[in-house]
């Protein structure tokens, strides 16, 4: 499977949109009114975007040397490529998914 052209295609394209949409944030305007901490200290909405947008970036990375060791190292792949390739995966769609959030954010907060 992974030898097919459009399988590797489709994973080059859903790698690139996931670390554009998880790297290139963008911010909200500034809000000028006054914001409470926060009771708990769990955060804003926006820290959440960010750690999951750097949890994908690093998940995926780490995917990706993992894999490049398991090459040079001429060790057996087997059950270890569906791990990588499942942590992969799991990386770039928290990045997208991260990507989306903020400019969804971004978008309510220019209507407003």
């Amino acid at each position: 499977m992974i030898a097919s052209t459009t399988t590797v295609l489709t994973m080059v394209i859903y790698g690139a949109a996931g670390f554009y949409l998880g790297i290139d944030l963008p911010h909200a305007p500034p809000d000028h009114r006054m914001h409470l901490p926060l009771r708990y200290g769990w955060g804003t909405q926006a820290d959440a975007v960010e750690l999951l947008s750097a949890a994908g970036t690093f998940l995926a990375a780490v995917a990706a040397i993992v894999s490049v060791s398991n090459i040079i190292l001429d060790e057996p792949a087997g059950a270890d490529a569906v791990l990588i390739w499942l942590s992969w995966v799991a990386g770039a769609t928290m990045q997208i998914a991260a990507g989306a959030v903020a400019r969804r954010k971004v978008n309510e907060a220019e209507k407003l």
